[in-house]
């Protein structure tokens, strides 16, 4: 059972989970992929699938490590046609750890006999832990214990600790470890037509008694890979390297009841790293000079503790021990070591090779949780989008459009990464992918710039960097929109929004979709930020970025007709998700879920039958709903308003209850969404749907896509519903507005957050009362806007409020 921390949460299987650790009883096959991406240990340069050290590639087991950003591209032939994939690569294997007693075989839990067996993720130290009991025959059994972390301190460092201890019987162990350069890409079943060889020229050697080193390098992309393992023993180890592992080997004297103990530390280093010259000499100096493993673990946890404080979250039961498992997973992937790389936000973390890695929207739920605990992170990703805008300008000129058209799916260069051919498992067909036409990434971005710059007070990056994507990426509407005479509106035509399972209008020869209001509404809200933004800008500032982009002098009057007058659909008085949508077949809902039972890849499901979800009123995942997560309701009404539509109240919880009717949910970032959007209109079933975000991965709620990889934005975005969805929390204006939406499922929460230059702002609600304590310093006061009055809180002081349906009231202010 876990120890520590609160009662255990039972998240399904033979799993359990506290708010310090997450635990696996038992040894389970068909678990083991999805354990092993659960268990993943990283530091924002790195990460390495939970695989058993014993264990190698198989149908059970998928050993990964892979390095922020280190793709490579590949041509493979697939339905008698050459498609092009960019991967994000698996790096050679630094955990391979064997062990047999002398002359046996080599004992995996897939080929002996496991008494018993136990994982546990140490979340508050990021410790993997390890224990096995093998029956070895005869009485004889043999335990070992494993200890493995990713260094948070130490971007470049990993290390194992593997004990053995003999349980009523002596002999001589012999362990075998290496460094495996014959790794390829192969952990998604559905990608294996695709050619995954990327890394080539591998070489091995000795650098001194003791420590080995691996090089390579990708195949098309030239990256270089430096790795290299010190493996220390109570016995002599001897190097034996072959042209592809670098191994390692040492026999261990075991007596009755004695541990026996090896140490593996190892370095990785690439040539994108900065400030070194080669990167094997790197990892080999890095390796030499490396500390004991006792003091590594020291420095470790250290390490964790701090990022630990800067993100203190304090949710009560299962659904905040989730959480922290969530931002466990989060920060793996996006430490502050992600800072100094020019890297993404890779949609299914650090943690497989799903989606091959890449970059899509996942950062406009990522972002925000970001924005308040580490905004330098968010900046770095930021500019990752910056130093691709010429790409994106050569995109938007591509297809005769001014402005900057961002990619749906990105990697190395910030070209188009999306593939041309998907393929449905359920009826083995390759099928074209329209889904590079959601333009609407580009929405994404520029939301992400404001918010970051709202919420670090960043007036330069405003003004620099983030000025330039906004008004590039506005332009890039603009001159999307055409004229409508007969509906005296502009249009946005041939284009796909979030829901995805829409890509072409019934009938029609041509993919994409006329007038998606997610895509327009936001299209018009980019619109109106430019503006603001050119009216906020410093005038010599101002005048510079109006001549690096050569604004036409008419340029900002038309992106205001356009922010005016995109056309919204509306159909049976709710909003359409695009023009035509209302003419759509009405899906028999019951008749399928009773027929399949799971229906959430519904497209898959039609296409296998030989029909479509072009022709039904079915929805993957929220679309119109989406804009209620992006803007609070006054926000949407004002934008809905300068669009010259009144939205109702009451039109918008008609449109809510007609999408979540016709929405199968195939998405992990669905129940996120629509939990979210039910906690500001319809609270008593918010929380159904915040549950099964929640569990999303944990259960794998998608039916086997976490062992792939985590679902990074879902993970993120159930942070950013506890820290900016229950309580209301927004920032703008300079001010943060709050206006708490309690759950009856999580009525009781406290978290930190940073806020221009402010550190450790602490919120809690419970019981009815919201406090907000703001640590001492220098700084000015905290400008706090409440639904019915405005305070300042100054560093030192905590406000409390009472909390009640109808009234908002002020108990006391104390220091």
């Amino acid at each position: 059972m876990p120890r520590g921390g609160r009662a255990a949460a039972r998240p399904g299987g033979d799993s359990s989970v506290t708010d310090r650790s997450w635990e696996y009883e038992g040894y389970r096959p068909a678990e083991e992929r999805l354990r092993e991406a659960l268990c993943t240990l990283g530091n924002g340069y790195f990460a390495t699938r939970g695989t058993l050290p014993e264990c190698t590639a198989d149908d059970v087991h998928y050993p990964g490590t892979y390095v922020a950003g280190c793709y490579n591209r590949l041509i493979s032939d697939v339905a008698g046609r050459r498609v092009e994939n960019e991967d994000l690569v698996n790096l050679p294997n630094w955990l391979p750890l064997r062990f047999r007693l002398g002359g046996g075989e080599w004992l995996t839990p897939d080929a002996a006999n496991v008494l018993d067996h136990r994982q546990t993720l140490h979340l508050d130290s990021g410790v993997l832990e390890r224990r096995t009991r093998y029956a070895l025959g005869e009485g004889r059994v043999l335990a070992v214990r494993q200890q493995r972390l990713v260094h948070m301190g130490d971007p470049h460092i990993a290390a194992l600790r593997t004990e053995f201890t003999a349980e009523s019987f002596s002999g001589e162990l012999e362990v075998r470890a290496a460094l495996d350069g014959t790794v390829v890409n192969a952990g998604v079943p559905r990608y294996r037509d695709l050619d995954g060889h990327h890394l080539t020229h591998v070489h091995t050697g000795t650098a001194a008694p003791g420590t080995v080193w691996l090089r390579c390098r990708t195949r098309t992309s030239d990256i270089r890979i430096g790795m290299a393992a010190r493996l220390t023993a109570p016995g002599p180890v001897t190097d034996t390297p072959d042209p592809s592992h670098a191994a390692q080997g040492v026999m261990l004297p075991l007596a009755v009841g004695r541990t026996a103990t090896v140490d593996k530390t190892i370095a990785l280093h690439t040539s994108r790293d900065p400030a070194i010259s080669d990167p094997l000499q790197a990892a080999v100096d890095r390796v030499s000079e490396a500390p004991a493993f006792d003091e590594l673990l020291a420095s470790h946890r250290v390490a964790w503790s701090q990022w630990w404080r800067r993100a203190e979250l304090d949710v009560p039961g299962e659904a905040g021990a989730i959480l922290r498992l969530h931002l466990f997973h989060v920060v793996q992937t996006l430490s502050p070591h992600t800072a100094d790389l020019d890297v993404g936000v890779p949609a299914r973390g650090l943690h497989g090779e799903a989606y091959r890695g890449h970059v899509f929207w996942d950062e406009l739920f990522v972002l925000p949780y970001l924005n308040l605990h580490f905004p330098e992170v968010s900046r770095a990703l930021l500019h990752y989008r910056h130093r691709r805008l010429d790409r994106a300008r050569a995109a938007a000129r591509a297809i005769g459009r001014r402005g900057a058209l961002y990619p749906w799916q990105s990697g190395s260069d910030g070209r188009e990464e999306t593939q041309r051919l998907h393929l449905n498992p359920r009826s083995g067909r390759w099928l074209p992918d329209h889904t590079h036409l959601q333009h609407h990434v580009g929405s994404a971005i520029a939301y992400n710039v404001w918010q970051y710059c709202e919420a670090s007070g960043d007036a330069d990056y405003l003004h620099t960097e983030g000025a330039e994507m906004l008004l590039q990426i506005a332009r890039f509407w603009a001159d999307s929109a055409t004229w409508d005479e007969d509906l005296r509106r502009h249009r946005i035509r041939g284009v796909v929004g979030p829901d995805e399972y829409h890509v072409i209008h019934p009938g029609a020869e041509q993919p994409g979709l006329d007038d998606n209001t997610y895509t327009n509404v936001t299209a018009a809200w980019v619109l109106t930020r430019a503006l603001e933004v050119l009216r906020i800008l410093p005038e010599p500032r101002r005048r510079e970025l109006l001549e690096r982009i050569a604004l036409d002098d008419g340029e900002p009057d038309r992106w205001d007709h356009v922010s005016r007058t995109l056309h919204v659909p509306f159909h049976a008085g709710v909003v359409s998700q695009f023009d035509g949508y209302g003419e759509l077949a009405e899906l028999d809902w019951d008749a399928y879920r009773e027929r399949y039972g799971d229906i959430r890849r519904l497209d898959r499901i039609l296409e296998a039958e030989g029909d479509s979800v072009n022709r039904y009123k079915a929805s993957k995942q929220a679309d119109v709903l989406m804009l209620g997560y992006l803007f609070s309701p006054s926000e949407l009404g004002r934008l809905f308003h300068r669009l010259g539509h009144r939205l109702e109240d009451e039109t918008w919880r008609r449109t809510v209850d007609y999408y979540l009717a016709r929405t199968s949910h195939g998405s992990t970032l669905s129940g996120l969404v629509h939990g979210w959007v039910l906690a500001r209109c319809r609270r008593s079933d918010a929380w159904t749907f915040c549950q099964e975000a929640l569990r999303s991965d944990i259960a794998d709620l998608q039916g086997g896509t976490t062992g792939e990889g985590i679902h990074l934005g879902a993970m993120a975005g159930t942070l950013d519903l506890v820290q900016r969805g229950l309580p209301g929390l927004e920032t703008r204006a300079g001010a943060l507005w709050l206006d708490p939406m309690p759950l009856p499922g999580l009525s009781s929460y406290g978290f930190s957050l940073r806020y221009q230059g402010h550190w450790g702002i602490r919120l809690r609600l419970t019981s009815g009362q919201l406090e907000i304590a703001v640590p001492p310093s220098d700084l000015a006061p905290i400008d706090v806007e409440l639904p019915d009055r405005s305070i300042g809180v100054r560093p030192g002081e905590t406000f409390r409020l009472i909390l009640t349906d109808d009234v908002h009231r002020r108990m006391d202010t104390g220091s």
